[in-house]
């Protein structure tokens, strides 16, 4: 089996989609259908349960994605190393983050720290006003950005956690003293404007243009940065939707955040520029996939689970060397 049906078939196992694993790989759905049809009559079995409306993997796609997970493992791990070893060691990766979201990124930044020791992770601020220009310009590696993420140069990676939404609103606003909000009481407030620097559509997946019931959402004034727009509202000239770490992190005075309670909640991914991919990428974006998404909730359960993951991840390194670009 070649690595490239191999990683086709790991990545078809994973996301169960044929259109999401070409997407992923940068391949056509073509090419992932003759890779998987390829593989089973080489191996004389059928590994996925194709219907119109479902992909699932039969008992025997579901041990040989266990047995081939372990060996691509190994196998990256030997690669690692070696890296390692090279001119390489000692790098560090880029990451661009939002405010205080490195704090939420501390067990995936940890888990990639164990498996490769010669990569150091350090944070850069990125405000929604302009989120990819750092990618673009080489100041960053990857960016953990919240999706979608739709532009034809970029990668977008697995998720890394979810969060809920708050309103930003002035202290004395009806809807601080209510202490809840919904995306219908943005038509009677106005909004920040964030500028030509981000592209519509991911603005408006967090702030946007119009309510569910049609009614449009005033934008302005402008700012660019969250400080601004912390300012902004606690000078009462608007209000404005935010990720609720924002309110975890911070208690600017004259600012009250209140729970968005008819938000979706955010989706945040690893992101990075497609034509300067490194392993680092690779190894942080594998490590990220492996962990899963986590939601950013509750405290004692990130903090269990943080525990329970870099344990685990101890316990593989000692005993296996694992590391997965």
């Amino acid at each position: 089996m070649e690595l490239r049906d191999i990683e086709i078939f790991l990545t078809l196992a994973e996301e169960l989609h044929f259109g999401r694993t070409a997407e992923r790989l940068r391949v056509s759905q073509a090419r992932v259908s003759q890779a998987v049809g390829r593989q089973e009559r080489r191996l004389g079995v059928t590994l996925f349960d194709r219907t119109s409306r479902r992909v699932a993997l039969t008992p025997v796609g579901r041990r040989l994605r266990e047995d081939l997970r372990q060996a691509l493992d190994l196998l990256h791990a030997g690669l690692a190393r070696a890296e390692a070893a090279g001119p390489g060691a000692g790098r560090t990766l880029r990451l661009g983050v939002f405010g205080h979201a490195g704090h939420e990124l501390r067990p995936l930044v940890d888990a990639f720290r164990a498996r490769c020791p010669g990569v150091d992770v350090r944070f850069g601020e990125i405000n929604g006003s302009d989120p990819f220009t750092a990618l673009r310009a080489g100041e960053h590696d990857a960016n953990v950005l919240w999706l979608p993420v739709a532009e034809p140069d970029l990668t977008v990676g697995p998720t890394v956690f979810t969060t809920g939404r708050v309103l930003a609103v002035p202290a004395g606003h009806p809807l601080a003293g209510r202490g809840t909000a919904s995306l219908e009481d943005l038509a009677d407030n106005h909004v920040v404007d964030l500028g030509p620097g981000a592209p519509e559509y991911w603005v408006a997946s967090m702030v946007p243009t119009r309510t569910p019931l049609g009614r449009r959402v005033p934008r302005g004034p402008a700012a660019r940065t969250f400080h601004e727009i912390l300012s902004l509202v606690a000078g009462g000239h608007c209000v404005h939707p935010l990720g609720e770490l924002a309110a975890r992190y911070n208690r600017p005075p004259g600012v009250v955040f209140v729970p968005l309670r008819d938000a979706p909640d955010l989706r945040w991914a690893l992101t990075w520029r497609s034509s300067t991919e490194n392993p680092a990428v690779r190894a942080l974006a594998r490590t990220a996939a492996e962990l899963g998404p986590f939601s950013s909730g509750s405290e004692e359960a990130r903090d269990l689970r943080r525990s329970l993951v870099i344990d685990e991840i101890s316990d593989d390194t000692e005993a296996k060397g694992r590391l997965s670009p």
